[in-house]
Protein backbone atom coordinates (compact mmCIF):
# COMPACT_ATOMS: atom_id res chain seq x y z
CA UNK A 1 0.00 0.00 0.00
CA UNK A 2 0.97 3.23 -0.30
CA UNK A 3 -0.33 6.87 0.14
CA UNK A 4 1.07 10.38 -0.84
CA UNK A 5 1.32 12.17 2.70
CA UNK A 6 0.83 15.81 3.50
CA UNK A 7 0.17 17.98 6.91
CA UNK A 8 -4.00 17.64 7.06
CA UNK A 9 -6.32 14.87 6.22
CA UNK A 10 -7.51 16.38 2.46
CA UNK A 11 -4.00 18.03 1.36
CA UNK A 12 -2.39 15.82 -0.95
CA UNK A 13 1.47 16.67 -1.68
CA UNK A 14 1.90 16.98 -5.45
CA UNK A 15 3.76 14.44 -7.54
CA UNK A 16 7.14 14.75 -7.25
CA UNK A 17 7.13 13.27 -11.12
CA UNK A 18 4.63 12.29 -13.67
CA UNK A 19 4.46 8.30 -13.86
CA UNK A 20 3.57 7.06 -17.13
CA UNK A 21 3.63 3.35 -18.39
CA UNK A 22 6.70 2.88 -17.39
CA UNK A 23 7.32 4.59 -14.09
CA UNK A 24 6.62 2.09 -11.87
CA UNK A 25 8.90 -0.29 -13.79
CA UNK A 26 11.53 1.33 -15.33
CA UNK A 27 12.95 3.45 -12.94
CA UNK A 28 13.57 -0.38 -11.32
CA UNK A 29 15.14 -0.83 -14.79
CA UNK A 30 12.72 -2.93 -15.84
CA UNK A 31 11.65 -3.80 -19.81
CA UNK A 32 8.56 -5.43 -19.18
CA UNK A 33 6.23 -2.29 -18.11
CA UNK A 34 2.91 -1.18 -19.31
CA UNK A 35 0.97 2.25 -20.32
CA UNK A 36 -0.12 3.83 -17.66
CA UNK A 37 0.30 6.37 -15.04
CA UNK A 38 1.33 6.08 -11.48
CA UNK A 39 -1.24 5.86 -9.03
CA UNK A 40 -2.32 9.44 -8.12
CA UNK A 41 -1.81 8.24 -4.07
CA UNK A 42 1.00 5.97 -4.65
CA UNK A 43 -1.32 3.25 -3.62
CA UNK A 44 0.18 -0.15 -4.37
CA UNK A 45 -0.97 -3.36 -2.03
CA UNK A 46 1.45 -5.79 -1.07
CA UNK A 47 0.87 -9.37 -2.19
CA UNK A 48 -0.44 -11.30 0.78
CA UNK A 49 2.05 -13.65 0.89
CA UNK A 50 4.80 -11.52 1.73
CA UNK A 51 3.21 -11.26 5.10
CA UNK A 52 2.97 -14.57 5.65
CA UNK A 53 6.90 -15.41 5.12
CA UNK A 54 7.70 -12.27 7.41
CA UNK A 55 5.66 -14.10 10.22
CA UNK A 56 7.24 -17.24 9.20
CA UNK A 57 10.62 -15.27 10.59
CA UNK A 58 9.41 -12.59 13.14
CA UNK A 59 7.07 -12.85 16.38
CA UNK A 60 5.82 -9.17 17.20
CA UNK A 61 3.48 -8.03 20.46
CA UNK A 62 -0.11 -8.67 19.79
CA UNK A 63 -0.81 -5.11 19.26
CA UNK A 64 0.30 -4.06 15.40
CA UNK A 65 -0.24 -0.59 13.81
CA UNK A 66 -0.66 -1.24 9.96
CA UNK A 67 -0.49 2.37 8.82
CA UNK A 68 -0.89 2.74 5.44
CA UNK A 69 -3.56 -0.56 5.32
CA UNK A 70 -5.18 0.60 1.84
CA UNK A 71 -7.61 -2.41 0.84
CA UNK A 72 -6.40 -4.60 4.11
CA UNK A 73 -3.79 -6.85 2.54
CA UNK A 74 -1.31 -6.94 4.82
CA UNK A 75 -4.13 -6.37 7.54
CA UNK A 76 -6.54 -9.36 6.86
CA UNK A 77 -3.17 -12.10 7.72
CA UNK A 78 -1.85 -10.56 10.71
CA UNK A 79 -5.57 -10.60 11.88
CA UNK A 80 -5.29 -14.27 10.47
CA UNK A 81 -2.30 -15.33 11.95
CA UNK A 82 -3.90 -14.04 15.59
CA UNK A 83 -3.13 -10.55 15.70
CA UNK A 84 -4.94 -7.42 17.37
CA UNK A 85 -4.39 -4.85 13.86
CA UNK A 86 -5.41 -1.20 14.36
CA UNK A 87 -5.76 -0.35 10.21
CA UNK A 88 -5.59 3.16 9.20
CA UNK A 89 -4.50 5.10 6.03
CA UNK A 90 -4.78 8.77 4.81
CA UNK A 91 -7.80 7.95 2.59
CA UNK A 92 -10.73 5.12 2.85
CA UNK A 93 -10.20 2.49 0.23
CA UNK A 94 -13.21 0.47 1.89
CA UNK A 95 -11.44 -2.02 4.32
CA UNK A 96 -13.24 -2.23 7.12
CA UNK A 97 -13.04 0.02 10.09
CA UNK A 98 -9.74 1.38 7.99
CA UNK A 99 -9.17 5.22 10.38
CA UNK A 100 -8.54 8.20 8.12
CA UNK A 101 -4.77 9.51 10.11
CA UNK A 102 -1.98 10.99 8.48
CA UNK A 103 0.52 8.87 10.04
CA UNK A 104 3.61 11.18 9.01
CA UNK A 105 1.48 13.49 11.61
CA UNK A 106 0.92 11.09 14.70
CA UNK A 107 2.57 12.23 17.85
CA UNK A 108 3.40 8.74 20.03
CA UNK A 109 2.96 5.07 19.52
CA UNK A 110 2.23 3.15 22.86
CA UNK A 111 2.58 -0.62 22.75
CA UNK A 112 2.54 -1.64 19.35
CA UNK A 113 4.63 -3.27 16.56
CA UNK A 114 4.30 -1.50 12.97
CA UNK A 115 4.26 -3.44 9.37
CA UNK A 116 3.38 -1.97 6.55
CA UNK A 117 4.71 -1.32 3.15
CA UNK A 118 4.95 2.59 2.90
CA UNK A 119 4.61 5.18 -0.31
CA UNK A 120 7.51 4.39 -1.91
CA UNK A 121 8.43 8.20 -2.50
CA UNK A 122 7.62 8.88 1.81
CA UNK A 123 9.55 5.59 2.55
CA UNK A 124 12.63 7.22 4.41
CA UNK A 125 10.42 9.75 5.99
CA UNK A 126 7.90 7.14 7.38
CA UNK A 127 10.84 4.67 8.52
CA UNK A 128 12.03 7.67 10.50
CA UNK A 129 9.00 8.79 11.84
CA UNK A 130 8.07 5.11 13.11
CA UNK A 131 11.11 5.54 15.29
CA UNK A 132 10.84 8.66 16.05
CA UNK A 133 7.63 8.39 17.85
CA UNK A 134 8.40 4.28 18.97
CA UNK A 135 9.39 3.40 22.13
CA UNK A 136 12.43 1.54 23.00
CA UNK A 137 11.81 -2.04 21.93
CA UNK A 138 9.48 -1.52 19.55
CA UNK A 139 9.71 -3.53 15.87
CA UNK A 140 8.97 -1.97 13.12
CA UNK A 141 8.51 -3.98 9.95
CA UNK A 142 8.76 -2.48 6.27
CA UNK A 143 7.93 -3.94 3.05
CA UNK A 144 10.48 -2.12 0.59
CA UNK A 145 12.27 -2.37 -2.29
CA UNK A 146 16.11 -3.52 -2.09
CA UNK A 147 16.73 -0.38 -3.78
CA UNK A 148 15.98 1.05 -0.59
CA UNK A 149 19.36 0.45 0.59
CA UNK A 150 20.86 2.96 -1.51
CA UNK A 151 21.28 6.98 -1.41
CA UNK A 152 23.67 9.25 0.82
CA UNK A 153 20.61 10.26 2.92
CA UNK A 154 19.36 7.01 3.47
CA UNK A 155 23.16 5.92 4.35
CA UNK A 156 22.53 8.70 7.15
CA UNK A 157 19.50 7.07 8.08
CA UNK A 158 20.76 3.65 8.49
CA UNK A 159 24.04 5.19 10.21
CA UNK A 160 21.21 6.54 12.84
CA UNK A 161 19.10 3.45 13.06
CA UNK A 162 20.48 0.82 11.63
CA UNK A 163 17.63 -1.65 10.95
CA UNK A 164 18.51 -5.34 12.82
CA UNK A 165 17.20 -7.55 9.91
CA UNK A 166 16.84 -7.65 5.97
CA UNK A 167 14.87 -10.46 4.65
CA UNK A 168 15.16 -10.76 1.15
CA UNK A 169 12.51 -12.45 -0.90
CA UNK A 170 14.10 -14.90 -2.74
CA UNK A 171 11.03 -14.91 -5.30
CA UNK A 172 9.88 -12.05 -6.89
CA UNK A 173 6.48 -10.01 -5.08
CA UNK A 174 3.96 -8.57 -6.48
CA UNK A 175 2.67 -4.70 -5.86
CA UNK A 176 -0.62 -4.34 -7.56
CA UNK A 177 -1.61 -0.11 -8.60
CA UNK A 178 -4.83 0.30 -6.39
CA UNK A 179 -4.90 -3.21 -5.16
CA UNK A 180 -6.41 -5.07 -8.80
CA UNK A 181 -4.37 -7.99 -8.29
CA UNK A 182 -5.95 -9.87 -11.12
CA UNK A 183 -5.50 -7.43 -13.31
CA UNK A 184 -1.24 -7.66 -12.94
CA UNK A 185 -0.98 -11.21 -12.00
CA UNK A 186 -0.62 -12.46 -15.72
CA UNK A 187 2.91 -9.49 -15.15
CA UNK A 188 5.81 -10.32 -13.90
CA UNK A 189 8.54 -7.78 -12.14
CA UNK A 190 11.75 -7.14 -11.96
CA UNK A 191 11.26 -5.10 -8.39
CA UNK A 192 12.75 -6.89 -5.57
CA UNK A 193 11.20 -6.55 -2.47
CA UNK A 194 12.43 -7.25 0.80
CA UNK A 195 11.22 -7.13 5.11
CA UNK A 196 13.55 -4.66 6.47
CA UNK A 197 12.90 -5.14 10.21
CA UNK A 198 14.41 -2.41 13.17
CA UNK A 199 13.68 -2.67 16.72
CA UNK A 200 14.41 0.72 18.55
CA UNK A 201 17.08 1.02 20.18
CA UNK A 202 19.25 -1.30 18.41
CA UNK A 203 22.95 -0.29 17.67
CA UNK A 204 24.46 -4.16 16.41
CA UNK A 205 25.49 -4.68 12.57
CA UNK A 206 22.23 -5.25 10.35
CA UNK A 207 21.82 -9.13 9.38
CA UNK A 208 20.64 -10.36 5.82
CA UNK A 209 18.59 -13.26 5.46
CA UNK A 210 16.33 -14.87 2.71
CA UNK A 211 13.14 -15.78 2.83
Amino acid sequence: MAGAYSSGKTKRIARDWTGNANSVFVCNGASNHTKEERQEDDYYATEPRAVKLLLSKEQFQNNIWECACGGGHMSDVLEKAGYTVFSSDIADRGYKGTEIINFLEFKEVNSMDIITNPPYKYAKEFVQHALDISVEGTKIAMFLKLTFLESQSRKELFREYPFRTLYVSSARLQCAKNGEFEKYRKNSTAVAYGWYVWVKGFKGKPVIEWV
